[in-house]
């Protein structure tokens, strides 16, 4: 027993994630670290195409996009300077041309929406119910992209709006793609732009609506990324200097616990084999021409091509047969 703190083990999931199986990430910045995760572990993974995104209505209507492959609507895009972006997406998704940004966009949509359509994961992870919707008419955005702060309204999102809007893109998600199954996460990054006492009320409409959600819905679960930070690991040495985005290690406890809880037992078994194949992969040698380090990439290549037709190391093993010398 651990005297000095109190530790969160999420239970096992009824559905295991395999190795096999398509993972799309949608939200905030913790839909990026799950998704990068997943990416590097070789799990086909879309994670995150459009940029974070923070309240549900903005990630429910991310996820309309790529379910009705939908074009983007004129009134949403907007000038900066000589920069175009668009309300629905963040501002890592602009250009200087329109219609370079509206092509961008509908491809990025379009590529969603096919990998959607066979996906077995969606990974939804909501970062604040704050909510901001333009005064011109009404429309909730993704970024406000520093426009002037009175082209907007800021309300605070209730579990009755939340659940409402859940409500409509579930059942067009499972016309779509009637077997896929949903992973809710509230983000463990603080927004403390809206003062810490408000950042909290946030949340709650957040948890409370996500724990609806999971006895209400088929298929639909919640991962407590936010409870692990927030009361298991539970100290500033787990926060960046910004004291508001978790550090690497925190990360890397989160996503330990979530291959405890989700991925079975093949996948568990080959999450090990990769850990140790990356690490041999990110090894910089002092002396690349050596007896010992020849040894090493040729037993660094075996592994690899053991795997070969298991998940694709292609590149990998490229990347190994440059550095070896014949």
């Amino acid at each position: 027993m651990d005297l000095f703190r109190t530790t969160l083990r999420p239970t096992l999931s009824k559905e295991p994630i395999r190795l096999s199986d398509r993972l799309l990430t949608l939200g905030s910045c913790f839909a990026d670290s799950i998704g990068s995760r997943l990416l590097n572990s070789k799990i086909s993974t879309l994670s995150n195409p459009f940029g974070v995104a923070y309240n549900p209505l903005a990630i429910h209507k991310i996820l309309r996009y790529c379910i009705f492959n939908a074009p983007v609507p004129t009134h949403t895009f907007l000038q900066q300077g000589d920069v175009y972006l668009n309300y629905d997406f963040h501002s890592e998704i602009s250009s200087l041309s329109r219609s370079d940004l509206e092509r961008h966009l509908q491809e990025k949509i379009g590529a969603a929406h096919h990998f959607l359509k066979d996906a077995e994961w969606l990974i939804l992870t909501l970062g604040t119910a704050w909510l901001y919707t333009r005064n011109e008419n009404g429309e909730p955005v993704a970024n406000c992209h520093k426009q002037p702060a009175a082209t907007f309204t800021k309300s605070l999102l209730t579990q009755k709006k939340i659940l409402s809007s859940f409500d409509d893109v579930y059942k067009e998600l499972k016309q779509f793609n009637p077997d896929i199954k949903i992973i809710l996460t509230v983000s463990p990054v603080r927004h403390v732009k809206d003062t810490l006492e408000l950042n909290s009320v946030s949340k709650s409409v957040l948890r409370m609506a996500c724990h609806t959600l999971q006895e209400t819905y088929a298929g639909v679960e919640y991962f407590p990324a936010f409870e692990i930070m927030m009361d298991d690991l539970r100290d500033y040495q787990f926060y960046k200097r910004d004291r508001i985005h978790p550090t690497e290690e925190a990360e890397d406890y989160i996503w330990e616990q979530f291959v405890n809880r989700y991925a079975d037992t093949d996948l568990k078994s080959f999450l090990e084999k990769w850990k140790g194949i990356s690490q041999a992969l990110h090894h910089n040698a002092f002396h690349a021409r050596s007896a010992g380090h020849q040894k090493f990439l040729q037993e660094t290549l075996r592994k690899l091509e053991e795997l070969n037709g298991t998940v694709n190391v292609d590149e990998e093993v490229d990347f190994i047969r440059r550095q070896i010398i014949v």
